[in-house]
């Protein structure tokens, strides 16, 4: 059932970001930054944590998860570390998973070989 739930919720977020897309001018780069922003505005308020807790990889995964780990990472720096934490904390949370999505898209790309197109 947790996979269900995960899915569900998961499937709730995009649906939303998709629905963005396709009912305003705005831009995928743009919309992306609004669900991270939106992740850690929800993070900021509370909200995000009872989210995550009840779906899981559903909301984790998600761009606003990344926006929440942002959050989290800037909240523990700051308590930690004081003004200093404000920048160090954000980058030492997703650390992680920026350093995974850049090794994983360099071998993809080295694997596959994409080419510019040519207009």
């Amino acid at each position: 059932m947790d996979y269900v739930l995960s899915f569900v919720i998961g499937g709730i977020i995009c649906v939303l970001a998709q629905i963005l897309m396709d009912t305003t001018k705005l831009l995928p780069g743009r919309v992306m930054v609004i669900l991270v922003c939106t992740g850690a505005i929800l993070g900021a308020i509370g909200i995000y944590k009872p989210l995550l807790d009840f779906a899981g990889c559903g909301a984790s995964v998600p761009l606003t998860g990344f926006g929440y780990n942002l959050w989290l990472g800037i909240k523990e720096g700051v308590d930690k570390e004081g003004i200093l934490g404000l920048f160090r904390g954000g980058f030492k949370m997703a650390a992680v998973g920026t350093s995974s999505a850049l090794i994983f898209s360099y071998i993809a790309s080295i694997i596959f070989k994409p080419k510019m197109t040519k207009n």
